[in-house]
């Protein structure tokens, strides 16, 4: 894990990679609370024997299941001592490149691309890659911004 003291710290490592999470395993039971939390139960997602007879594979996370990982990655890159808060601001990008099936792992990768601080906020643009373990291609890419405080 990559630990800076101040906002101005991480400002200065724009233009860098921060770093790689571990590897989180993509689970049927966490696919069907992701399911039941979001309303989206469609059999792609919840259904394993049909998904095994009519994709002729295990069932696939929902895109938005993996695209939610990014804070629980971005936990593990990095950390700013100072920081008070910090607030999910938005996103820029996201492409769902390639599916997740149920039982893959994924790990996020972290570059900050843009920074600009103002008093005691900086507000961050990161590129984030989540890969599949295994696999050529990742199943998302994203440039996600958020706002931290110190």
């Amino acid at each position: 894990m990559l630990v800076v003291e101040r906002l101005r710290d991480l400002a200065s490592l724009t233009g860098s990679s921060l770093g790689r999470s571990s590897w989180h395993l993509i689970d049927q039971q966490r696919i069907d609370s992701f399911a039941a939390a979001t309303g989206d139960d469609q059999w792609i997602h919840t259904d394993p024997g049909r998904s095994l007879k009519e994709l002729g594979g295990p069932t696939i996370a929902h895109g938005y299941l993996t695209l939610s990982m990014i804070p629980v990655f971005m936990y593990e890159i990095m950390k700013v001592k100072s920081v008070k808060r910090m607030i999910n601001y938005g996103a820029n990008r996201i492409r769902f490149v390639s599916p997740v099936m149920a039982g893959a792992r994924i790990r996020g990768e972290a570059g900050l691309v843009k920074s600009t601080s103002k008093g005691d906020m900086l507000m961050a643009a990161f590129d984030v890659t989540i890969e599949i373990e295994g696999a050529v291609k990742p199943a998302v890419v994203a440039e996600t911004i958020t706002v931290f405080y110190e």
